[in-house]
């Protein structure tokens, strides 16, 4: 008999990780490594929110609360819904959960039975088809191309969708390719959607990270029909640089929150106390301390592609949102882990291969770091580069 179940035994190790542990060994040893691998903001999270988690502990709230979250907590976030995103979602709608990434795990545990088919537009996040995948689902991967920003058209969702089609995974702004979906764009995936009866799982987390004076639209606020076949996923890890505190949430039609509801009950529980009342802090703040990182984002954003249109071997699509610069490195000849770890070995920069996002002639540049080592990094990239 198996040690390992075969559901386990199908699940790819991140190779994100891998160049991840590279570069903190390196460093242990005494290398100057320019890290532009992150996934979190750099920036602290503010004193306000820390303060009310400190609160929170000298006042005893370490106790279980309900499951889905403290009823406090599920008002801000029923009010953040219909002020951000003019979405109505009743308390009873909205679960709270440890992250963003155990909502939308959540979802597809509940919505996903074998061989259901979920699209997923590619370049895609490392864990979305993993969790399919555990799901026992089928990714159905849906290709895009830099040409049109790496966005699906109808026509490229039309194509894909079949009998077995029960969900899309919808990510604006996207990790890892900063793209974000306007409201044309939207109104046309959500027409399809609700003719076919195809759910979204709308993941949101990035939407406080936007340039261009572009707005973040979320999808279920397209009418009834795409309302009900729409869970929206959302957090604060990336909006108040709380990726430690691990509170993520969704709003969704009732019998499906129910159903995540009665999951949570049977597997982790409440998520931490503590995190809820520093999550209810930050709901209650104004938006200057998300304002003022998504004007320094833009700012690094706009320096490293200025940078990067000096390398002759590396081509890149704007990003919109998130913190991140996909870029094309097919003119080197190299594929992404070759590239990732010669670039480590030999500049000790490091960065993502594009494999782990389904694109092996891409790397991904995060740029949340400080602009001294953006800098340095794109010094050190451009020098590296002329001479392969």
């Amino acid at each position: 008999m198996a040690r390992i179940s075969e559901r386990l035994a199908k699940i790819n190790p991140s190779s994100t990780l891998s160049i991840t542990s590279k570069a903190k060994k390196l460093k242990s040893q005494g290398w100057d490594v320019i890290t532009f691998a992150a996934g979190e903001p750099d920036f602290d999270t503010p004193d306000f929110i820390k303060e009310e988690a400190i609160q929170a502990i000298r006042s005893d709230f370490t106790k279980y609360t309900p499951t889905t979250g403290t009823p406090e907590l599920k008002a801000l976030i029923s009010h953040k819904f219909k002020k951000d995103n003019s979405l109505d979602y009743d308390t009873s709608q909205i679960v709270v959960s440890c992250g963003a990434k155990h909502s939308i795990f959540n979802a597809l545990l509940v919505l996903i039975n074998r061989g259901d088919e979920v699209l997923i537009p590619s370049p895609y996040w490392v864990s979305y088809p993993e969790m399919v995948n555990l799901c026992e689902g089928t990714p159905r991967f849906i290709n895009t191309s830099s040409r049109n920003g790496f966005k699906i058209t109808p026509g490229d969702l039309e194509e894909n969708i079949t009998s077995r089609t029960k969900a899309l995974i919808l990510n604006s702004p996207s990790n890892p390719t900063g793209c974000v979906y306007n409201f044309d764009e939207l109104k046309e995936i959500a027409r399809i959607c609700s003719a076919k009866k195809v759910f979204v799982i709308s993941d949101e987390i990035y939407e406080k990270i936007i340039f261009g004076g572009l707005k973040h639209i979320s999808i279920a606020s397209f009418g009834k029909k795409i309302y009900d076949l729409t869970i929206t996923v959302n957090g604060l890890s990336k909006s108040f640089s709380m990726t430690g505190w691990r509170i993520g949430y969704l709003g969704g039609p009732e019998d499906i929150v129910e159903a995540i509801s009665r999951l949570q009950d049977h597997s982790t529980s409440n998520p931490a106390s503590i995190s809820q009342k520093a999550a209810q802090a930050a709901l209650t703040m104004p938006d200057d301390f998300t304002r003022k990182m998504a004007f320094e984002f833009e700012k690094r954003r706009d320096y490293a592609v200025e940078r990067l249109e000096k390398m002759k071997k590396v081509r890149y699509c704007l990003p919109q949102g998130a913190f991140y610069i996909f870029c094309d490195i097919s003119a080197t000849g190299l594929n992404s882990a070759d590239f990732a770890n010669r670039l480590l070995e030999e500049k000790q920069v490091a960065l993502i291969p594009g494999e782990s996002f389904g694109r092996d002639d891409f790397v991904r540049i995060s740029f949340a770091t400080s602009m001294k080592q953006i800098e340095e990094g794109m010094n050190r990239i451009e020098d590296w580069i002329s001479k392969i």
